[in-house]
């Protein structure tokens, strides 16, 4: 992932796309602050969780551009939104909904999750297996919902 997004910045560059080179730029610095704090504890950033930072960065947009939206600076928030499109662009494709449902069903099942109490297992294995490519706040919501919580 670190390789694509250095590839992709030098595209960007050549190809002159001031916006995406910038918004590359701005994921590279948070991967560098991450590598930082991880190093600081004694621990290394692993590439498994470049994709849950880049969820991080998307939702965190989206927020931006939803208070630039209501402030009336539609030119600010369309600009949120294309850094939101270059972002999720590095993302693998998030699962349908009929893959987010059977991969639910797999996760109670594998961790032999029966009632509401479980649903903390069911959700940590979701964040596992799927990050970066399920809302892991929508399919916790299912899985309260099929506990009947």
């Amino acid at each position: 992932m670190r390789e694509r997004l250095n590839s992709e910045l030098k595209a960007a560059m050549k190809a002159g796309d001031k916006r995406r080179v910038a918004t590359i730029r701005m994921v590279n610095a948070a991967l560098k602050d991450k590598d930082v704090e991880a190093r600081g504890q004694g621990k290394t950033f692993a590439d498994q969780e470049i994709p849950s930072l880049l969820q991080k960065l998307i939702k965190s947009r989206q927020e931006s551009a939803e208070i630039y939206a209501k402030a009336g600076r539609p030119e600010l928030a369309q600009q949120e939104r294309e850094e939101i499109a270059i972002i999720q662009s590095f993302l693998p494709q998030p699962l349908s909904a009929a893959e987010t449902e059977a991969a639910i069903a797999a996760a109670i099942a594998e961790t032999g999750a029966a009632s509401i109490k479980d649903m903390g297992k069911v959700v940590g294995a979701l964040k596992a297996k799927y990050a970066g490519r399920l809302d892991i706040g929508k399919a916790s919501a299912a899985v309260k919902a099929k506990f009947g919580g």
